[in-house]
């Protein structure tokens, strides 16, 4: 790998640490605040509802200036976000403003891969990002967790700076704002990361010209008969996953009688299997062999219905594990692939703006679904099943269309994957 690559990895391990203790932060203060459950599930689609919202805009955004500055640029955004959350503001909008700066990131972090590194590469590549991500997920979780307990509570909040009332009184805003120092590191890393000398694409003058631009290539992507495929998929994984910290949060309370700082933990749990099958599938798979990892999808959707008869720790380790395992294994030959597609089809930027649009849309709907479900009084292992079906369903279906365009599209199929088999360049 280049060196370039290892400061990318730095820059996204301190995002991916502050937003994952963030939503913890943000949870707990939800809970000590008297929230509802629907609005605690509900950070959850406000986190996504910029990468829809702004879809249109951050693709070309992110190929029109250097990867490192768009970077640095959102982490600023995130900051804002939490002194929004720290000083008045409603959790819910100022966690949509955090979602605002990590909608804004993506197509540079993923983006920036496809520039630097070559497709033989990106199988490898997406797999260390992934594992590195899963492990900021695991200790930002963890570092969440504990931030809101009282141990390191009491010690932070009686920290005070000479002269000076922050009015941080409680631990979910003492964890907030050790959250704003995660972020301010990772911009400074973000500084570091090289140029590819990559030409860029300036922004037109007209910025809702790109809103049919972006449309133009969410539909080429949707109509590439791999692509469609590809992004079906990571779009369900990651409408699943995005919604499952707060899932098991919500499963622990009631199969476990877990507090916040102890449930944190069990989503680490899920983390570190995600992270294993993100390793393997990045050893075994290659990118012409991504869409064989497809049936377990169905697996994963199964294992989410599964959890609500689970009400031992000694059980529950090891399943939340196996859930996290095929989820990881799902994602990352996929995830390639699309970049792929994508970066042939369209440039890095705005591929991964589509990806970022259907995924966060599934993310919004899926996590809309579960909060609608809570607040019509559906108990949390009701929830939870109903989730676990439409997982399953919805896997089937995009099984089924891949079976389609084998039988009636074969030639096509075969072309692109021998494409993705040969191809020794990059763009």
């Amino acid at each position: 790998m280049k060196r370039g690559f290892y400061t990318i990895m730095a820059a996204q391990f301190f995002s991916s640490l502050a937003d994952n203790a963030l939503f913890v932060a943000a949870v707990e203060l939800l809970r000590a605040e008297g929230a509802s459950e629907w609005q605690r599930a509900a950070l959850v689609p406000m986190f996504a509802l910029f990468y829809v919202v702004l879809a249109p805009w951050v693709g070309a955004f992110a190929d029109s200036r250097s990867k490192g500055q768009v970077m640095f640029i959102s982490n600023a955004i995130k900051v804002v976000g939490c002194l929004l959350m720290l000083f008045g503001g409603h959790p819910l909008l100022a966690y949509a403003v955090v979602g605002l700066g990590a909608a804004a990131y993506s197509p540079a972090k993923y983006g920036i891969l496809t520039e630097l590194l070559p497709p033989s590469q990106l199988v490898k590549a997406n797999g260390w990002i992934e594992g590195l991500t899963i492990a900021s997920i695991i200790l930002g979780v963890l570092l969440g967790g504990q931030l809101v307990g009282t141990h390191l509570a009491d010690r932070l909040l009686a920290f005070d700076l000479p002269g000076l009332d922050t009015s941080v009184d409680t631990p979910p805003e003492a964890a907030i704002a050790v959250m704003v120092l995660v972020y301010a590191l990772a911009a400074a890393i973000n500084l570091r990361i090289p140029r590819t000398g990559v030409e860029m694409r300036p922004l037109p003058a007209s910025k809702l010209s790109l809103l049919s631009d972006f449309w133009r290539c969410n539909s080429r992507l949707w109509h590439d008969k791999l692509g469609q495929i590809s992004l079906a998929t990571t779009t369900l994984f990651w409408g699943v996953s995005g919604n499952m910290r707060y899932i098991v949060l919500a499963w622990a309370a009631v199969a476990l009688g877990y507090q916040t700082t102890q449930a944190a933990s069990l989503v680490g749990v899920v983390a570190i299997g995600t992270a294993v099958g993100a390793v393997l599938a990045s050893m075994r798979v290659r990118l012409d062999r991504a869409t064989a990892v497809m049936p377990l999808g169905v697996l994963m959707g199964v294992a989410v219905i599964c959890m609500v008869f689970i009400d031992r720790l000694w059980l529950a380790v090891p399943f939340l594990i196996l859930l996290g395992g095929l989820g990881g294994y799902i994602v990352v030959p996929m995830n390639a692939l699309l970049q792929h597609r994508g970066h042939n089809l369209m440039g890095a930027g705005r591929s991964i703006a589509v990806q970022n649009f259907n995924e966060q849309a599934c993310i919004l709907t899926l996590g809309a679904l579960y909060s609608f479900a809570t607040g019509a009084g559906l108990p949390a292992f009701g929830s939870i099943a109903l989730f676990g079906g439409v997982v399953v369903v919805a896997m089937l279906a995009i099984q089924a269309w891949h079976v389609h365009n084998l039988r009636h599209c074969t030639a096509e199929v075969e072309h692109l994957l021998q494409i993705a088999r040969t191809d020794p360049g990059h763009h």
